[in-house]
């Protein structure tokens, strides 16, 4: 999408009237959507129950919401089968088999769930909203859904499943009190003794602590330069560039990144020194603020940076931002010369 190589692919396709394309991404999509996948589940319940009651078993079982559980657990699999093939160390999760229905808060299911499929299920949302605003159909909206369903199903599948199976899980009060115990934790601090349960930076490192080895280091560190592709692609797809296909136009783009990073610097710096410290820092937050608009104001009424830019800009940094904590979670930050040995120190910050 980003490339154009899928519009230049699909107007030669017009053009020599080959219909080959067309013909694999029916294939692809009688594929996604499940259909050879439930043909085997179909027919047992055909020669078990009769072809009605089969029918309305499998109706009933998609009311269940047995796709999204399926989906869900397909995620849970996959992702501890892919970090086991990577890093090794395969071990026994318990996971309880009581009978007792309880509700699992907020916090919980972040810890399970964020690394396995929240962070996986807005990597794909990202992709799909990138292929929305810049890939090319020529059969319009109709033939993004039909390509992009299963995409989608399996993405809200994996943000949403913990909650729809989560007893009282939509309930007000539960939810109220499961915010507040979740705020808590993201903001207790981790240290010697502090579980993962009690301490978001506790957790974090303790997702990191699969990465041992060096060549696990180097294979996160180069699956995490992926990130870095949605700014690199997106830059040159906005109106203030024009027709500019030059490295300055990324170059640029790191400097305006470095400018917001120094912006939210700026506005979570908190220090308790004195109250005048306290009113200067307030001053220069709200100069700070007032100059940032000021300029996103100017350079829209000036140059060519439209509304779309803006939030086209969002689409490429939030990736960007998550791939250089990617990047120095899986990456070696110290030598320990008295050890001799070395050692990974990951950068203790919150999953998206």
């Amino acid at each position: 999408a980003l490339s154009g190589v899928g519009e230049q692919i699909a107007v030669r396709a017009q053009i020599t009237d080959n219909t080959a394309l067309s013909a694999a991404l029916n294939t692809q999509f009688l594929l996604q959507i499940g259909v050879f996948t439930a043909i085997p589940m179909i027919l047992n319940f055909i020669l078990e129950q009769g072809f009605l009651r089969a029918l309305v078993s499998f109706i009933t079982m998609q009311f269940q919401l047995c796709s999204v559980f399926f989906t869900f657990s397909l995620g849970t699999r996959t992702h501890y089968f892919g970090r086991t093939i990577l890093h090794g160390g395969a071990r026994y999760q318990a996971t309880g088999r009581g009978f007792v229905v309880r509700h699992i808060k907020f916090s919980e299911n972040y810890r399970l769930y964020s690394r396995s499929h929240f962070v996986k299920a807005l990597e794909v949302v990202l992709l799909l909203v990138v292929y929305l605003a810049y890939g090319y159909n020529d059969g319009g909206a109709l033939s993004y859904i039909l390509l992009t369903v299963s995409s989608w199903f399996m993405a809200l599948s994996w943000l949403f499943a913990p909650y729809l199976f989560n007893p009282s899980g939509f309930e007000w009060q539960k939810t109220v009190e499961d915010f507040r115990e979740w705020t808590n934790w993201l903001l207790y601090r981790g240290g010697i003794g502090v579980k993962g349960g009690e301490s978001w930076e506790a957790w974090w490192e303790e997702e990191l602590a699969h990465i041992r080895t060096f060549s696990g280091r180097i294979m996160e560190t180069l699956l995490s330069l992926r990130f870095f592709i949605f700014q690199y692609g997106i830059v040159y797809k906005l109106d203030i560039q024009g027709n500019n296909r030059s490295l300055t136009v990324y170059g640029l783009s790191w400097v305006v990144l470095a400018v917001l990073i120094l912006l939210f610097k700026v506005f979570t710096f908190s220090q308790k020194v004195s109250v005048n410290f306290q009113l200067l820092l307030r001053f220069i937050q709200g100069v700070s603020f007032l100059m940032a608009l000021a300029g996103l104001a100017v350079a829209v009424v000036l140059t060519e940076l439209s509304v779309p830019d803006i939030f086209a800009c969002i689409l490429a940094f939030v990736p960007t931002g998550w791939g250089i904590i990617s990047v120095n979670s899986g990456s070696l930050e110290a030598f320990d010369e008295e050890a001799g040995t070395l050692e990974v120190r990951p950068f203790a910050s919150p999953s998206i």
